[in-house]
């Protein structure tokens, strides 16, 4: 899309304010707004300034002068705004036309630069999938006084006995994988937020209710390039949770916002082509999956603790990863089996969607970052011709939650703890800094947030468990 297009698009729409978004280095967005009078070819082309010292993981404000630059292939109608208002997601640039090397953003993008260089391949598409929560109440505090949460859906199983009038129709604990209504309360406030995604252009496959109670939902959106996929990630978190304030709702991408059910996981589809060449099929192979493909999930198995960093980037991430409630913590392949840390997708495969998943990761993370973190990994693999069959990454074609005691102890499982993830991150990340795609400044500007930020505060604080544990010793 050109500036002249995007002008044109306003003019059809009769756009009065545009609304510029940056995506900080945890990954939440934050927007500038600018009068649609304002905006014409020269800002859409050089877009407009603003103060990154305010942003968290970017810079001090003795060096604060910042740009954000559309990216104008992203821009959407908001349907969410009382005025007509044009979204837009941004890069961000230094003052002298330069891009910043902390903008997530720029990071994916080198990483797809990266991918060319390599001479391996010309593409590399991402499907993610991603999982969440609508609660019609979400409450919490934390102070030095006391610490709580509270969290509640008209449809959970724990309210089957309230109200003085009670239907009787909630989702079981495990029991939400797509009831039909009345059991399933969220059809309609599901189609809803398909139909905004497409109204912005994201193409939607399916959605449904997930396995959890209390409103767990899944929409799936098609795949596309590593940064593409980023930027619908974005906007895809920013319909949903405005479709869902729009019917008095709140939703949570959190892995872990309820106890004793399935957690919400971001299952991330991946494959590589050469131009129109499909690079990962191979017919009559283990999953009809090529040498190449082998390689490159050796690759995600081998760094996937310093993945994680990136994929499962937060406390509550780890609150999910745990063996029972369906998570992939067995860091193995297998095809169609899901109890395996990586999957390959067996129904319906061709060469062109042949492809690898890696069910690890969840919504907290960075798309941008997470994205490029697994490529780098599968590339490293492929250039180093890591075969996850020689390392003890399986096939193993089983329900790994069912093997014998013997059997499960040759497995290895995922790091139990972000703490442990960001050691792994400064152990294992020469694969990142390849092409200049990573810099050391960023991951160690990540683990320094993250510990800094989420585990050292978290470690500090009394647990309201802890007081039905210890109160009485």
């Amino acid at each position: 899309m050109t500036p002249r297009e995007v002008l044109e698009m306003m003019q059809k729409n009769n756009v009065e304010m545009v609304d510029f978004r940056i995506v900080d280095v945890p990954g939440r967005q934050h927007h500038v707004t600018v009068p649609a009078v304002e905006v014409d070819e020269e800002v859409l082309e050089n877009g407009v300034a603003f103060d990154g010292s305010s942003i968290q993981g970017f810079r001090g404000i003795e060096e604060s002068d910042m740009v954000m630059r559309p990216v104008l292939e992203s821009a959407f109608i908001d349907p969410f705004m009382n005025v007509p208002t044009l979204a837009i997601a941004c890069s961000v640039y230094e003052p002298n036309g330069s891009r910043y090397e902390r903008d997530p953003r720029y990071i994916a993008e080198k990483a797809e630069a990266y991918l060319k260089d390599t001479g391996i391949a010309t593409t590399a598409y991402f499907g993610p999938e991603l999982e969440f929560f609508i609660f019609d109440d979400v409450r919490f505090d934390s102070s030095q006084k006391g610490a709580f949460y509270q969290v509640d859906s008209e449809e959970a199983i724990w309210n089957s006995g309230s109200g003085e009038k009670n239907l009787g129709y909630r989702v079981k604990n495990k029991g939400g994988y797509f009831p039909v209504p009345p059991v399933d309360t969220q059809q309609d406030i599901r189609t809803e937020m398909v139909k905004e995604l497409m109204n912005a252009g994201i193409r939607v496959e399916r959605h449904h209710h997930e396995v959890a109670t209390a409103g767990q939902a899944e929409i799936n959106f098609r795949f596309s390039t590593l940064t593409r996929t980023g930027d619908i990630v974005m906007a895809y978190k920013y319909i949903i949770r405005n479709v869902a304030h729009k019917y008095g709702k709140s939703v949570t991408f959190m892995p872990k916002p309820i106890f004793g059910d399935n957690g919400s996981g971001m299952h991330v589809h991946q494959s590589l082509f050469n131009g129109d060449n499909p690079l990962f099929y191979e017919e009559g192979k283990y999953g009809n999956m090529s040498e190449m493909a082998l390689y490159y999930i050796g690759g995600i198995l081998t760094h996937a603790p310093a993945i994680l960093a990136f994929s499962n980037p937060s406390t509550n991430s780890y609150k999910r990863l745990v063996p029972g409630f369906e998570a992939p913590v067995n860091l193995v392949f297998s095809k169609g089996n899901r109890s395996a840390a990586v999957r390959v997708p067996v129904a319906v495969v061709s060469p062109k969607t042949a492809r690898i998943e890696f069910r690890t990761p969840d919504c907290t993370a960075n798309p941008y970052l997470a994205f490029a973190a697994m490529l780098m990994a599968g590339l490293d693999g492929i250039k180093n011709k890591i075969d996850p069959r020689k390392l003890g990454y399986g096939p193993v074609d089983k329900n790994i939650y069912e093997l014998s005691g013997s059997e499960k102890a040759e497995i290895k499982s995922v790091p139990g703890s972000l703490d442990e993830v960001l050691v792994a991150l400064e152990e294992d990340h020469e694969f990142l800094l390849q092409g200049g795609v990573f810099s050391e400044d960023f991951i160690n500007n990540w683990i320094e947030f993250k510990r800094s930020t989420e585990v050292a505060p978290m470690s500090l604080r009394p647990h309201p468990y802890e007081f039905q544990l210890y109160y009485d010793l």
